[in-house]
């Protein structure tokens, strides 16, 4: 299950995080975002407990993603202990999205 966070709960739900969080950087005019929604499901459902899922919609979070250098989305950022460790742009294919991920969990 997918958290949206925004500028105010940023913080609290993923910097502050036990478990290493994957932030999906999107928007609803965004097509590649919409694209890779079902396999940023499935990883949530696969890796429940392991791993949190955010989704910022860059709209409605501009400072937060221009803070991380948000330019192009989808962006799928990784964040563990409250650090940004890894970041990729573009509708990626579920395994090289999990070859981002695995090695933090």
């Amino acid at each position: 299950m997918e958290i949206n966070v925004n500028d105010k709960n940023f913080e609290e739900e993923v910097l502050k995080s036990d478990v290493p969080v994957l932030v999906d950087f999107w928007a609803e005019w965004c097509m590649p975002c919409k694209m890779i929604t079902p396999v940023i499901d499935e990883i949530s459902s696969e890796n429940s407990g392991k791993l949190k899922v955010c989704k910022l919609n860059v709209d409605e979070g501009q400072k937060t993603a221009s803070g991380y250098g948000v330019m192009s989305i989808p962006t799928l950022a990784l964040f563990k202990e409250g650090k940004l460790v890894d970041k990729v742009v573009g509708a990626l294919p579920k395994e090289e999205i999990m070859n981002m991920v695995s090695p933090h969990l």
